[in-house]
């Protein structure tokens, strides 16, 4: 027995092919999300991974931070302790300041001269006396300035007639002098030297 279709072929046809197109498109339209979807995931892990990193690197910045703040203490506080130190060389210097500048001009003053006043401020003394001539006071000025190791810069300020009645009521003719002279700074090892204890 022979079978006819009697139906439209390219009808059917065409549907098959239209079926075949949409169930491509599906195809293609599920792998294109799968791909998205890989693609969002993979950034999400990326980014939790960098995000995990960023944290890392601050949590090291912050504990580097601390330890840098704490450097920073401990050299505030060593840069204290070297001041006070200073201060306590500089005070036990100038404990023995006083000392040595009275033997130093008791020492260097020449006979003829003599001294009534003496006045210290900071560095630098003002030495006020009485001379029996002028090459005295010259005299006293160049042992002040060769012989002396804690004066120096001897500098006259004013040399004026004094009259001084004696016990014999004749009156003399001396000179009223001052002058100002520096205080030389002994190097901070040798004072510190000079006012260590020696140990026997």
């Amino acid at each position: 027995m022979i079978l006819i279709n009697l139906l439209p072929y390219r009808e059917e046809r065409r549907k098959r092919r239209k079926a075949a197109f949409f169930v491509g498109m599906g195809v293609a339209a599920a792998a294109g999300a799968g791909v998205v979807a890989a693609a969002y995931l993979l950034l999400q892990f990326l980014t939790q991974e960098q995000q995990s990193h960023n944290a890392y690197i601050q949590n090291e910045i912050t504990r580097l931070e601390s330890q840098i703040k704490d450097i920073a203490n401990l050299k505030a506080e060593i840069e204290s302790l070297k001041s006070r130190q200073r201060a306590v060389e500089d005070l036990q210097t100038d404990r023995n300041t006083p000392v040595q500048l009275l033997n130093d001009l008791a020492r260097l003053a020449p006979e003829g001269i003599y001294l009534t006043a003496i006045r210290q401020t900071d560095k630098v003394v003002t030495v006020s006396g009485i001379a029996q001539t002028n090459e005295r006071v010259s005299e006293f000025l160049r042992n002040v300035s060769r012989g002396s190791e804690w004066l120096e810069k001897p500098d006259l300020i004013e040399v004026k007639l004094a009259a001084v009645t004696t016990n014999t009521r004749d009156a003399r003719r001396l000179l009223d002098f001052s002058m100002k002279v520096s205080i030389k700074v002994p190097p901070r090892d040798a004072a510190t030297g000079a006012s260590a204890p020696s140990k026997g």
